[in-house]
């Protein structure tokens, strides 16, 4: 059993862990969450102890793994200051506000001969599988180009921020899914390029990024926005043989914020409507058209890696220097608009 406790206790905590925290409760055992203050909207659990005091999670010799889900620009602090107390970490993303944090962070857990890790629970996202899934069937021959994108239309959220954040920039909060999806599963490009940008001008809040990674002949695109009416695909694939296209994302994140739980055996799973369409054509010169079943997005899966490397010895499911290069990323992208700041 791995015995758990949360640093703080607002979204993050009660949408996108608790949930998938407490499918395995074999596994698992929730002990403690730390919050200065109790958010009503949340809904509390008599198995779990709430307290406004953080001495209690670091003198609990039972809890062995600390989940820092506070805003990311104290992921640093209080990331360090659990390792310093001797607790295992797993941080919400993005891990920290730079590279130099998150080598200091691993360095230091090394040194003390703890675990800390970045939760990229994305990785588990049914649309990221599928494509996965459609790329290694071979049927849309050598990949040539993969498009990616995470789109809103939340006009309200530039609009209403009047000046420039690099902690809390679309980039940081949104990329640091789709970039990990893509050192992942394709590792570390030969090259980058980067159109990030404050569509509302100078002094505001990043809101777009358009991001290519270059591997070879292949091309991966990550594009996101916040002025999207209508979102463009989740994922397109291009092949020489053909194309996949898959519209809709996973639907874990939609439930979720309808409060419909993982404990339904229906939780998170795609319907025919929202299957992607593969088009190739076969060794035989035949055309096909299918629409292809999704694979099932789970983002306990996360906390079951976890378990296996705590208790049984198993290796990382996200590695050191994936982080780093993810935070690497990140500040490059977002450099232009700093300086450009500064002027």
């Amino acid at each position: 059993m791995l015995t758990i406790a949360y640093l703080g206790n607002g979204k993050s905590t009660n949408r996108y862990h608790l949930p998938f925290a407490r499918k395995l409760p074999d596994k698992i055992k929730i002990k403690k969450i730390f919050s200065r203050s109790k958010p009503s909207e949340w809904e509390t659990f008599d198995d779990i102890e709430y307290t406004n005091q953080l001495n209690d999670l670091w003198e609990d010799p039972e809890i062995q793994l600390v989940v820092i889900t506070t805003p990311s620009q104290f992921h640093y602090e209080y990331g360090k200051m659990a390792l310093e107390h001797g607790k295992n970490v797993l941080v919400e993303k993005p891990f920290a506000e730079s590279s130099k944090q998150a080598k200091e962070l691993f360095a230091l857990a090394k040194e003390k001969g703890l675990f800390i890790q970045c939760y990229q629970n994305r990785r588990y996202d049914s649309d990221f599988l599928t494509v996965q899934k459609i790329i290694e069937s071979g049927k849309l021959g050598d990949i040539l180009e993969v498009e990616m994108h995470y789109d809103y239309f939340r006009p309200e959220v530039p609009e209403n921020t009047h000046e420039f954040s690099t902690v809390n920039s679309y980039l940081y909060g949104h990329a640091c899914h789709t970039v990990d999806q893509v050192i992942s599963y394709f590792g570390e490009p030969d090259d980058i390029r980067y159109d990030v940008r404050q569509l509302l001008g100078k002094g505001r809040m990043n809101d777009y990024f358009d991001l290519d990674f270059f591997y070879g002949n292949m091309k991966i695109s990550v594009k996101s926005s916040y002025f999207r009416i209508k979102e463009r695909p989740s994922f397109v694939v291009y092949g020489k043989k053909g194309m996949f296209v898959k519209q809709t994302k996973d639907r874990q994140e939609e439930h979720l914020k309808l409060f419909y739980m993982p404990n339904h055996d229906d939780f998170g799973i795609d319907l025919p409507e929202h299957y992607g369409v593969l088009t190739y054509v076969d060794e035989q010169g035949g055309y096909h058209e299918e629409k292809v079943v999704s694979e099932v997005g789970d983002y306990s899966r996360v906390y079951e890696g976890i378990y296996e490397t705590l208790i049984n010895g198993k290796e990382k499911i996200v590695k050191d220097e994936e982080t780093i290069l993810q935070m690497k990323i990140l500040e490059e992208g977002i450099r232009d608009i700093q300086e450009a700041e500064k002027q």
